[in-house]
Formats: structure tokens, sequence, C-alpha cells
């Protein structure tokens, strides 16, 4: 039965239903790029931001550094005069400024203060030296003394003088007296009423007579001029002690302290009444009509710096023409001193170590390349605004001239707008 009923369902199937097989047609295979289009995109865009980060890694190796353009100051490398100088901090000080000191020990007593107004020769102090004093008054009368002795030596020079003259006068006289006798021998001997010998003693006599008056003669000659010696010699001891006198006299004058200058009092060394020691410092006085500007610079520049230079001298912000008057030959802490002094009409209102800015200059050329600071090129000689090219840059290439420290010193930076 079961082999029946399968017969029957066999033969009693249905007829196949009809499909869309005919309504379709053979179409070709698409192409295999096309499938592989999206992927080559991607790869494509990968490959694109790998070299990018690759040629972005490359310039920060290279440059070490990367550093945004508004932090950076540019110049551009130009072509013209240089001015080659040395730019000084400076103050104002007195071109004459002397100190006075104690001429002796003593004690110092004040009739004017720091900051008075003083005039040339005016009383600034006085010096109370009784030691000084009595040294003067002690020395003045030994010259009273050598002058009453060498008063007294020439009138004793004149006696002495005019003894040896009345003995040279009466030796003439004796000749007188013997050329007479011989007159009246030679009469008598003529007439033979007298000896030969009363003759030829008459003859001697007049010989005796000129011999005697020509010693007197050069004995008196002699005597007056060693006379002459012994009083020069008094004279002498009498105008050095004069000397000492002045001398002591010029100190005891300057026990009132006088001001050399027309000036300020700068300073008062001293207390008031207060004992000091011979040369020690009483007072300073400043001249106000004379300054100058003192200035230190290092000493790298000091074999440059010679006395002549021109200068610039800017005070409050105004610039004055300067000249340097001299030049320290010491080092001291590294830097040298020097002086400016003010080549026209001094400013007025000038005021001691009121500051200053100095400039000299040190060279003057035309037609160099040039920049506004140092960078690691060929360089010629630096002024304070500039410094010469003499190779590597061209004129109108632009530099970066700010400090690069921070980039520690990089040989080449990345600039980012």
């Amino acid at each position: 039965m079961k082999i029946t009923a399968l017969k029957r369902i066999q033969t009693d199937a249905p007829a196949p239903m009809r499909g869309t097989d005919a309504q379709d047609h053979a179409v070709g295979a698409a192409p295999a790029w096309r499938k592989r289009l999206p992927l080559l995109v991607a790869a494509s865009g990968a490959l694109l931001l790998v070299l990018v980060f690759l040629w972005l890694i490359r310039a920060w190796s290279a440059s070490e550094h990367t550093v945004a353009a508004d932090r950076l100051r540019i110049a551009t490398v130009t072509r013209g005069p240089f001015v080659r100088d040395v730019a000084a901090q400076g103050t104002v000080i007195a071109a004459v400024s002397p100190t006075l000191f104690a001429t002796a020990p003593g004690t110092i007593s004040y009739v004017v203060r720091a900051g008075d107004t003083v005039e040339k020769g005016q009383v600034l102090g006085n010096l109370d030296s009784p030691a000084l004093r009595n040294e003067f008054d002690r020395e003045r009368a030994s010259l009273d003394g050598l002058t009453a002795a060498l008063a007294r030596q020439e009138i004793e020079i004149r006696r002495q003088i005019l003894s040896s003259q009345q003995q040279a006068d009466l030796a003439r006289v004796q000749i007188q007296a013997a050329e007479r006798e011989l007159k009246r021998a030679q009469s008598a001997w003529d007439q033979r009423v007298i000896s030969e010998r009363d003759y030829r003693g008459a003859i001697d006599d007049v010989s005796t007579a000129k011999l005697n008056y020509e010693h007197a003669r050069d004995t008196a000659a002699l005597e007056r001029d060693s006379l002459n010696l012994d009083l020069r010699t008094r004279r002498l001891e009498r105008d050095r002690q004069a000397l000492v006198v002045a001398n002591l006299k010029r100190q005891v004058d300057e026990l009132d302290v006088r001001s050399p200058v027309a000036g300020m009092v700068a300073n008062l060394a001293q207390a008031e009444r207060a004992k000091i020691a011979e040369n020690a410092a009483l007072l300073t006085v400043v001249d106000l009509t004379a300054f100058e500007i003192e200035f230190q610079v290092a000493e790298t520049y000091a074999r440059e710096i010679k006395s002549g230079m021109t200068a610039e001298i800017t005070l409050d912000g105004r610039k004055h023409a300067g000249t340097v008057t001299a030049i320290s030959p010491e080092v001291r802490n590294n830097q040298v001193t020097g002086r400016v002094q003010f080549s026209g009409e001094q400013p007025p209102g000038l005021r001691q170590n009121q500051r200053a800015a100095v400039r000299i200059v040190l060279d003057e050329r035309t037609d160099v390349l040039k920049f506004a600071v140092r960078t690691p090129v060929e360089l010629g000689g630096a002024s304070i605004a500039e410094i010469e090219v003499v190779g590597g840059l061209n004129a109108g290439d632009r530099i970066v001239i700010s400090d690069t420290r921070d980039f520690a010193d990089a040989p080449e930076l990345l600039i980012a707008d």
C-alpha cells in the first residue's frame, strides 16, 4: 500500500510552473580594479600622510628647533657707510676738583659747610698749629740775628779795607818823601858836599819806599778780596735762613685754608675741632665751570681708544659733541677708565655724578656690507648698531638677528608662519 500510494503520488504530480529564465540574458564579469578602487584610494592617502610626516620629521631633524616667525627679528643686509664705535656709561665729574691738605699738625675749624658756594681765595677754615707758629718765630729770630751779624760784618770789612788802604797810601807818601830826599842828595853829591855813602843811601830809600808801597797795595787788594768773600758767605747764610723763614711763613699763612678755585665745597674730610696730622685731607672744592665725563669700557677696547678721538655725549636725551682727553693705562675688574670733555659749550645745569652715555667713534668706512648685530658669517668691524659683512652674505639678504641662545644656538631654525 505504501508502494502504491507512492506511485500515485508520482503519477498525480502537477506540471512544472513557467519561470523568468526567458527574460534574462548573459552579461560579462566586472573588472578587478573596480573592486580594488576603494583600497587604492585609502592606500594613496595613507602614503601621502606618511610622506608629509616624513618631510616634517626631516625638517625638524635638520633645523633642530622650530620657532614662530613673530618671535624673531629679521634684518636685511645693506651696503653703505659704516661707523665702528663703542658705547659706555659714564658719570659727570668736575675736571678741576682740588683737595686741600693740612700743612702742619693742629686743630681744624671750618667756616663753611658742604654744598656752600665759594669764591677763589675765600677762607674756608682755620688750622690752629702752635708748633708751626713757634718754629716760625724761632727761625725768624735767627734770621734777625744773622741780618744784624751781616750788618756788623759789613762795617768791620769796610774798616779793615780802609785800614789797608791807609797803609798803602802811607807807603806812597813815603815814596814821595824819599824822592825829595834823593833830589837834595843828588844836588849835594853834585857839589860834593856829602859823601857817596849818603848819596847811595838816599837812592836806596827811594827803592825801599816804592817796594813798601807795592806790598801795601797788593796786601790791601788781597785783604779786600778776603773780606768780600767773608761778607758773601755771611750773606748766603742770611739768605738761606730767609728762605727757611719764607717757607714757614707760607705754611703759617696756609693755616687759613683758602679756596684755590671758584666753585662749591664738595665735602669736609674732618670733624669740627678735630686734631689732625700733617698732610691730612681737609676738604674738596669742585669747580662748577668745568665738567668732564668719566667712562669705563671693556679692556679689549683700551688699545683702540686714543686721546683726541671724537665722542658723543648723551645727557637727558640730548646729544653733545665731545673729545676723548685721557684713557687710563690701568685695568681694574676688566675695565679701563677714560675721560671725555665737551668740544663746544658746556651744557648748563650739570651736576656731580650725573649719569651720561658716551659713544666713541673708533673707525669710519664707506661702501661695506653691514647688518644690525652679529651672525655666524665672516664679519669685519662692529659698531653699536651695525656690523660689517666681509663674506657669506649679499646685499638684500634677510637674516635672523634675534638671540638664539634659547634655542641652544642651533645653526638652523624652522620658522613657522
